[in-house]
């Protein structure tokens, strides 16, 4: 077994073709309320990725909310970083539109990623893989909706300024899958506008 990731939040090891994703302590916390918050939080993800098999999710094995890991697939592929780096616009923009459809699919099932980046998605061929729902949670609201569409484009623009918005702009034509797009993308503007009076 190795440990593949060090996260804020947890520990990633791989052990042959399978993830064993553990939630570390955290010593700041007051151990009793620590604990209750990993043992929701591996509990929740654990719920998410078993409910969301509607899309490419890796399969959940095992739950162990006393040990607090949980043991699942190993997805192979390519990071979304990685592969946006390594390819040409054409095969970008025709991955971009299927992570938007990909996404609407989530949202009309009200399960929010919670840290949608380009570290988080995994490409394989022509699939979408969706990876570590830490921060994830189920809401039906506009605005949680609208808010997981903001971290990736803030995320694509951090990494790739120079196409983030072509990128973003295809994205949204996949999303329009969505049942309350048209809602969703207004209330992106608004969460756009407060996010550059906060950096601003």
């Amino acid at each position: 077994m190795k440990i593949i990731k060090q996260g804020a939040e947890a520990l990633i090891k791989l052990n042959k073709n399978r993830i064993i994703k553990e939630r570390i302590k955290k010593n700041y916390r007051i151990e009793e309320i620590d604990h209750k918050i990993r043992k929701f939080r591996t509990r929740r993800e654990g719920n998410i990725l078993k409910k969301a098999v509607f899309v490419n999710v890796p399969k959940v094995y095992n739950i162990d909310d006393k040990k607090m890991i949980i043991e699942m697939e190993y997805i192979k592929g390519v990071l979304l970083k990685e592969f946006l780096n390594k390819n040409n616009l054409n095969e970008i923009l025709k991955i971009a539109e299927k992570i938007g459809k990909e996404i609407a699919k989530l949202h009309d099932k009200d399960i929010i990623h919670g840290d949608l980046t380009t570290t988080n998605i995994i490409i394989n061929s022509d699939d979408i893989y969706f990876v570590d729902f830490g921060l994830g949670s189920f809401s039906n609201k506009i605005e949680d909706k609208a808010v997981d569409l903001y971290l990736l484009k803030q995320a694509l623009t951090s990494s790739f300024p120079q196409i983030s918005e072509q990128i973003f702009k295809i994205m949204l034509e996949g999303y329009a899958l969505n049942k309350n797009h048209k809602e969703i993308l207004e209330r992106l503007k608004k969460v756009e506008k407060r996010g550059r009076y906060k950096n601003g």
